[in-house]
């Protein structure tokens, strides 16, 4: 049973182990991915490949929806979406592996429902590449969101390989499924949304500067004087009840002088 990344008994040497154990299983099973596709390539001359593959707002298409990412029209495409898939799928597996879990069918509908939406009619879609561009923008999405150093770190990694994507979403090039790219591009920035809360952030490791600083500014604190409104009242001085008399107020009037007769002058 793995540890939760949060608990605080997680030591550095358990979460070596632990990213290491999620590294691996994300890897493994996006090699298990491919060498399905692998698979599914090589019998692809024993079956009818039409029957399987999107064909737009068709009744009969709709399978294809299901179908068409495992099939692949030649080595060199299904080389390219191989390797796609697996640095997308090792990613976003080993740093979001509950949010891809949700994740992969929602992008797997959208990368089917853009073709048979969009495309011409009589065209026939096939190909994991819708799949590749819904990992590489829910991957960078989700280092949008959460912008915890683990989300950044996957999402620059992301773009520096396949930043690309972000211009095959719209008609470039003949005989290429722009409309599985949209579709498969939507769809993860909506699971990037959807599921952006569904993985913990993992323990930060904190430096020798960053603790003292912590320690410095919790010194502060405790040195600082409290802002006046936190201070606690100890006193507070009673209000006068409404009967009680407080005085009288005498008023003082000024009498008019009384004017004294003039003197008459001396006489020698």
């Amino acid at each position: 049973m793995d540890l939760h990344p949060d608990d605080p008994a997680f030591d550095p040497e358990s979460q070596q182990r632990y990213d290491r154990r999620r590294l691996f299983r994300a890897l493994n099973l996006s090699l298990a991915f491919v060498l399905l596709l692998a698979i599914v390539y090589s019998a692809q001359g024993s079956f009818n490949v039409r029957a399987f593959t999107i064909a737009p707002r068709s009744a009969d298409g709709l399978l294809g929806i299901l179908t068409a990412p495992l099939l692949h029209g030649s080595l060199e495409h299904i080389a390219a979406n191989a390797s796609a898939l697996l640095i997308l799928g090792t990613l976003a597996g080993a740093v979001y592996p509950r949010a891809t879990l949700w994740a992969i069918p929602l992008v797997w509908l959208g990368a089917g429902l853009g073709p048979w939406l969009l495309a011409e009619p009589g065209t026939h879609t096939l190909g994991a590449s819708g799949l590749t561009h819904g990992l590489m923008f829910m991957i960078f999405m989700l280092g949008l969101l959460r912008r915890d150093r683990a989300a950044i770190a996957a999402g620059m990694i992301a773009f520096l390989f396949y930043g690309g994507m972000v211009l095959t979403v719209l008609p470039r090039e003949a005989g290429v499924s722009w409309q599985a790219h949209l579709g498969g591009a939507v769809a993860g920035l909506l699971a990037a949304f959807l599921f952006r809360r569904l993985d913990p952030e993992l323990p930060k490791k904190k430096y020798s500067w960053e603790i003292e600083e912590e320690e410095a500014a919790a010194r502060a604190d405790e040195l600082e004087l409290p802002a006046p409104r936190e201070v606690p009242m100890l006193w507070v001085r009673p209000e006068p009840a409404e009967e009680e008399q407080r005085g009288v107020v005498l008023r003082f009037t000024r009498h008019p002088a009384v004017e004294s007769p003039p003197r008459e002058p001396p006489t020698s």
